[in-house]
């Protein structure tokens, strides 16, 4: 059958490095950090004491107190990022057929903090069970799709990817499948999180998964430097409206790129560490690149999964010469965590993101905090150290992978 072909015509975010697209995009470009000690709590007694939070974020810009009360952050931040997407998109659902709008929406955890302070409150009780109404449909991870599903009265399609670190970026490749295969013409997706809070922080740091580098937060998240130490956690959302090409043509939309293909493996070898040679990153980036029926010299940016953990980003390089081979010294490669830590089921929706602007843009954001070559790395890769770099994007690939060996990437290319 013909398959139909998929854009992407709105754009909205949410992230430690500003609160609407211009903002993300323009921090990522100057190679800022998103940074700081944690605000949220007090994190006096944690191995690491920072993240990247989200900053000068108004729920009353996007929400009255009452319902904003019924939200747990992750889904107010899900909510805002859709709101400025839809409206980017300038869709009108007065006229168009909101029984072929869908939403797909990808998160790791969901409601973190409300499930934390329900359950501390009882522990912290007689034993009488007094538990807020809401505190069920606050904090389950499907409750985000849900809500932006009742906002737009989309009817189509509806549910959440969960694949930890993988899963907007399942949520987007669900999305371009069912428009491509005629099934819907439109959907929100892309995803949130809010994981910085005690628990969070705390049980990431149970893994030695974060950075401890409390005396210089801003250069804590190092992907690809000898001296990187583990990930830093990070929060927000990212959204997109994908579209149906022909669809989009006939109400006169803005084209930011094409949504070309995607590719999703498991590396089926742990729970939390990659497979040594990078076996799944490479068969999920070949999957991706035949969806796409593309030659990898055809693609230009890998934005990378690259959380500056010391396994991770070793399996990603090897991943990334093994499927490119020659071609992967013409690559910019960079890992826009540097700058926004790790959104977990958040970060492909941002990156991908940070894909769709390079494609359109023609410039590679950096991957910022390199100070020590590690002799592990091929210094011939171009890692787009510490300064965005100006090229034609023809196209750009997105790596995320996710804890259970979970891995998926998209393409996106000019149109």
């Amino acid at each position: 059958m013909d398959l139909k072909r998929v854009v992407v015509t709105g754009l909205g975010a949410i992230t430690p490095l500003g609160n609407n697209v211009p903002d993300f995009w323009n921090a990522l470009l100057n190679g800022a950090s998103g940074c700081a000690r944690i605000t949220r709590f007090n994190p006096e007694k944690f191995k690491t004491q920072f993240a990247c939070e989200v900053k000068n974020f108004k729920a009353e810009e996007y929400f009255d107190r009452k319902e904003a009360r019924k939200l747990d952050a992750y889904s107010q931040y899900g909510l805002a990022a859709a709101q400025q997407a839809y409206k980017d998109s300038g869709l009108d659902k007065e006229k168009i057929n909101l029984d072929r709008c869908g939403v797909i929406w990808g998160s790791g955890i969901g409601g973190l903090e409300t499930f934390q302070m329900e359950v501390s409150g009882f522990a912290k009780g007689d034993g009488t069970p007094r538990f807020n109404p809401f505190f069920i449909p606050k904090m389950i991870a499907d409750i985000c799709a849900g809500h932006i599903s009742i906002q737009y009265n989309f009817r189509g399609p509806n549910f959440t990817t969960c694949s930890a670190c993988a899963s907007s970026t399942n949520a987007m490749i669900d999305s371009f499948n069912y428009i491509r295969l005629g099934k819907a013409d439109v959907f929100i997706t892309g995803g949130s999180e809010a994981a910085v809070n005690e628990s969070g922080v705390g049980g990431f740091n149970a893994m030695h998964a974060l950075s401890v580098r409390n005396d210089s937060p801003q250069t804590a998240s190092r992907p690809f430097d000898k001296d990187r130490d583990g990930f830093v956690l990070g929060e927000g959302s990212g959204a997109l409206i994908l579209e149906e090409l022909e669809h989009a043509k006939a109400r006169g939309a803005k084209i930011y790129a094409e949504i070309a293909g995607g590719g999703m493996t498991a590396d089926a070898h742990h729970i939390t560490a990659p497979h040594p040679e990078g076996l799944g990153a490479l068969n999920v980036m070949r999957n991706a690149l035949s969806d796409a029926n593309m030659n990898s010299d055809e693609i230009d940016y890998i934005n990378v999964h690259g959380t500056s953990t010391p396994l991770g980003d070793i399996a990603e390089s090897k991943a990334i010469k093994g499927v490119f081979g020659e071609s992967a010294y013409k690559l910019n490669i960079s890992s826009t965590k540097s700058m926004t830590g790790h959104l977990l089921g958040a970060a492909g929706a941002i990156e991908a993101m940070a894909c769709i602007l390079a494609v359109k843009n023609d410039i590679v954001p950096p991957t910022i905090n390199h100070f020590t070559d590690d002799p592990e790395f091929d210094t011939k890769l171009n890692f787009t150290f510490n300064k965005a770099q100006k090229r034609v994007v023809r196209a750009a690939l997105s790596n995320t992978f996710g804890f259970g060996g979970h891995n998926a990437s998209v393409i996106v290319k000019k149109y």
